[in-house]
């Protein structure tokens, strides 16, 4: 059915292989589903036949199981390219044509990451390449709803172009490794003018092993919340900052509550987004192994996450 209507990415690739590991609205899916789609992925990889893999989804979760795979798919050799549309096939607006026919060019070129491919404009000129980590959906509706946050896009591309805008890692050789380990037990909370703290009590009572906040500013709370973060880490829960701002990137040394806070033993993400630490925190925390580096692994940039240097 799919390619009845969208016959147009035969241009550019050969479909050897369609797998269907479930159908279901993005808004639904849940961190075994981000298992299921890697573990697919990475079968499809490692077959030497195979060139890329392109993986269609659900606009509202898309951001986050881009963030799953790009940490679930270690040395990763080849594209594995997201797409999407935000209006349905049986509209005259659907942005669906293109961005499939983009993706196709994106899973033959030569990047080796985990990419979003879609509209870079209303328009249907062409679209972005944007990396895993670092895109969010921006846009309740627009198709070019996503957007690269503190980054640029990897490439560019149209019918007759893929232009490359900033590096990535490119094709190679070898197998991809499968490690989608995830500890479900991870919250993202977002703070708030006068919130009361027994929401991170009620983490803290039902066996949560880590929590995200989104904190105001350069990365302040409240001092009962400052408190309160002291209280749950000293009992062994993994509580990190990132910035509710989306752009830009937290600094905890500017401001006297930014220091305080940073004292609790808070792990302060930089331009980390919110949606990708909640992803990156559940897969560090379902490692045993790392138990005694759990702050050094969050602030490692396995795949890209964090950036150098902020773009907008």
């Amino acid at each position: 059915q799919l390619f009845k209507f969208y016959p147009g990415i035969f241009k550019y690739a050969n479909v050897s292989k369609v797998e269907v590991p479930f159908m279901k609205a993005s808004e639904e899916m849940t961190p075994k589903d981000w298992q299921k789609i890697a573990r697919t992925a990475e079968e499809l990889i490692n077959d030497e036949n195979i060139k890329g893999v392109i993986i269609t989804h659900g606009t509202d979760t898309l951001h986050f199981t881009g963030a799953a795979l790009s940490f679930f798919l270690r040395n990763l050799n080849k594209p594995v390219v997201l797409t999407y549309s935000q209006r349905s096939s049986d509209r005259g607006s659907s942005d669906a044509k293109l961005n499939l026919e983009c993706a196709a060019i994106a899973a033959i070129s030569d990047l080796a990451e985990v990419v979003l491919v879609g509209h870079a404009s209303e328009n249907d000129d062409f679209c972005y390449a944007l990396r895993g980590t670092k895109v969010r959906k921006m846009h309740s509706s627009r198709r070019d709803a996503f957007k690269p946050i503190n980054s640029k896009p990897l490439a560019k591309i149209s019918e007759k172009l893929f232009q490359k805008m900033e590096s990535y890692n490119l094709r190679g050789k070898g197998k991809v490794k499968l490690d989608a380990k995830f500890e479900e037990k991870v919250a993202l909370v977002k703070f708030y003018p006068g919130q009361d703290t027994s929401v991170l009590d009620y983490y803290a009572k039902n066996g949560y092993k880590g929590i995200v906040i989104e904190v105001l500013g350069l990365g302040h709370v409240d001092e009962k919340w400052t408190r309160k973060i002291k209280e749950i880490v000293k009992k062994g829960i993994v509580v990190c900052a990132a910035a509710q701002t989306i752009y830009g990137r937290l600094d905890p040394y500017v401001y006297s509550t930014g220091r305080e806070l940073l004292d609790t033993g808070i792990i302060y993400l930089g331009d980390m987004l919110s949606e990708t630490a909640l992803v990156k925190l559940g897969y560090v925390l379902a490692h045993p192994e790392w138990r005694d580096k759990i702050r050094e692994k969050m602030l490692e940039n396995m795949a890209g996450e964090f950036s150098d240097r902020l773009e907008e």
